[in-house]
């Protein structure tokens, strides 16, 4: 199985990440719960590949339901940060400084967490300013200390898994994940809505603290250095 899985991460070079993607749920569903193995190292390999992860982590959801498929998802994606940081950091730096000409920002960024490693890592996390994939690698070229990337990593994209994952619970098939289609029961649309309304906006609260933390903090560090 293992081999397998291995093989359908291969095939996304060759398909459209959809149709890849609806494939490789269709396969491991198939496997029940010792399929969430299989689906948490797919996971981590297409991030570091830098599949999009949206439609895998409502797949989880809607293969495990909310609470497992968040133990899939979380560690899986918390391996694939910590793999793609480390193959920045000692494999692909000139790789990754080249993508990073397109964000400016990220300059100020590095400063930031050269100062305060784990804080800035962690609102980065809360409120990306890259692309989740490519922050990944980014953050390789800082200077900040493993321990504190992997912890303020898994804390920082923990609200957001949990939301698409629980979304991901309403869905009744694979084709849904593209087509937006949930529970019909209107119960179950009230329960199911209403909590997603609640991390939705617990989300969006955690969101405008971190953006504004982060602000401040890359202020602080700008006017450090033009005092010293």
């Amino acid at each position: 199985m293992t081999v397998g899985a291995v093989a359908v991460i291969l095939v996304a070079w060759k398909l459209p990440a959809r149709e890849w993607i609806q494939q490789f749920i269709e396969w491991v569903r198939h496997f029940g719960a010792p399929g969430a193995l299989i689906y948490g190292i797919v996971y981590a390999l297409g991030a570091m590949l830098m599949v999009p992860g949206s439609a895998l982590t409502l797949g989880a959801g809607l293969i495990y339901g909310t609470v497992l498929g968040m133990l899939v998802v979380s560690p899986a994606s918390v391996l694939a940060a910590t793999g793609s940081f480390l193959a920045a950091r000692y494999f692909a730096r000139d790789w990754v400084e080249r993508r990073l000409r397109e964000y400016p920002q990220f300059a100020a960024i590095d400063r930031a967490v050269e100062k305060q490693g784990f804080k800035v890592v962690l609102l980065v996390r809360l409120q990306p300013v890259l692309p989740f994939v490519l922050l990944n690698y980014a953050l390789g070229l800082t200077r900040v200390r493993l321990r504190d990337y992997v912890m303020a990593s898994w804390i920082g994209m923990l609200p957001a898994t949990l939301v698409y994952v629980y979304l991901g619970s309403a869905l009744h098939n694979v084709t849904d994940l593209f087509s937006g289609s949930a529970r019909h029961s209107v119960a179950a649309q009230g329960l199911f809505w209403g909590g997603l309304a609640t991390g939705i906006v617990l989300l969006v609260v955690l969101t405008r603290i971190a953006r504004n933390a982060l602000q401040q903090e890359l202020k602080d560090v700008g006017q450090q250095e033009e005092t010293a």
